[in-house]
């Protein structure tokens, strides 16, 4: 009975905005113009201590296809020369430059059919817009999303006013008092699908207020309803968790060929938990926690990499329920060392 009292006890703590370590990370450009700024590749992400941050990797090298801004000397030297005469007279009228201080030129659309000439002509020059490259340009940044009800971040006035008033500010769809805190992409192992992040120039106050899971290095061939997946809201700003029973129904080796015209094409494979469960696509980097009855809390085990993978298509197709009920999900096993060389070190 104890046992399953502080298990309910803990399900109620992970979706509940000021004890879950379950947030979500967003590729932000013009972070700091509140105006300007632009919320893209929105994936779930999870706190696993002293600022890291886990996730998966495949978003990373997916392509924006286009920038909200972009600094005026990268424009100069990496795509104005390579722009022919009616392409550099199109992009000197839709990139329009900003005030001197930000020393960045900002996108104007007026006509829509503006953006396909705009993506096509960045494609033809095959200037490089996946996420990872966007992140080392610092075209974009990514940030963690933290929300609550309460207007005081985890109810400590002394934290939250260390935060810089730039990067706080009120939802008005979710009327949800909302946090941007600044992380940096540590690593990615895309074959296992898993990047790892670090919280920076962020005061350690507030990221010691910042709940997180441990982490269960173990891998398991069965559940025996311990076993949950956490979710957060699919879209963007919209707030919500959900934890469901998940079901580890066997193990898979996967090989997923993974287009990247610019790094080259690679393979999501190797060691995958197969579950049953309840997904929807954009719950990739989700955890899943297993109860230890030891200290009668959740441990974080697995992340979520993909619902209704090729393996378990029908046809080649994912429509149907199969993309609700079948997941795979990546044992932290396979990169525990790798996580911990970089807490140590980082």
């Amino acid at each position: 009975m104890a046992i399953g009292r502080k298990m309910k006890e803990q399900k109620l703590a992970v979706i509940n905005d000021l004890t879950s370590p379950l947030f979500r990370i967003m590729a932000i450009q013009n972070d700091l113009e509140p105006q300007q700024r632009q919320y893209d590749n929105n994936i779930c992400a999870f706190h696993i201590g002293n600022g890291f941050i886990l996730s998966v990797g495949h978003n990373l090298r997916l392509e924006a296809t286009m920038f909200k801004s972009i600094a005026e000397d990268r424009y100069q030297s990496e795509i104005a020369p390579h722009l022919n005469p009616a392409e550099l007279q199109h992009f000197n009228q839709i990139l329009v430059p900003g005030p001197a201080v930000t020393g960045k030129r900002y996108l104007k659309i007026v006509n829509q059919n503006d953006v396909p000439t705009f993506v096509t002509a960045l494609k033809r020059i095959n200037f490089d817009t996946r996420w990872v490259t966007m992140y080392q340009k610092q075209i974009a940044k990514p940030y963690l999303l933290i929300q609550q009800r309460g207007p005081v971040f985890y109810n400590d006035q002394a934290v939250h006013a260390r935060f810089n008033p730039l990067l706080t500010f009120v939802d008005p769809n979710s009327n949800r008092q909302s946090y941007l805190i600044e992380t940096e992409l540590i690593d990615a192992w895309y074959e296992d699908d898993v990047a790892l992040y670090k919280i920076v120039n962020t005061p350690e106050s507030i990221i010691d207020t910042i709940p997180r899971f441990e982490i269960d290095p173990e891998i398991y061939d069965v559940s025996n309803g311990d076993y949950f997946c956490v979710q957060t809201a699919p879209s963007d700003l919209n707030p919500g968790r959900m934890i469901n029973e998940a079901n580890i129904e066997g193990l898979v080796d996967q090989y997923t060929p993974f287009k990247d015209r610019f790094g080259g094409n690679y393979n999501l494979q190797g060691l995958r938990y197969l579950i049953k469960g309840y997904f929807r696509f954009g719950s990739s980097g989700a955890p899943y926690i297993k109860f230890d009855p030891a200290s009668y809390t959740f441990k974080v085990n697995a992340v979520q990499t993909e619902a209704c993978p090729i393996q378990l298509e029908i046809k080649g197709s994912r429509m149907g329920n199969f993309q609700f009920i079948n997941a795979i999900a990546t044992p932290l096993a396979n990169v525990i060392d790798r996580i911990n060389r970089q807490m140590v070190h980082g």
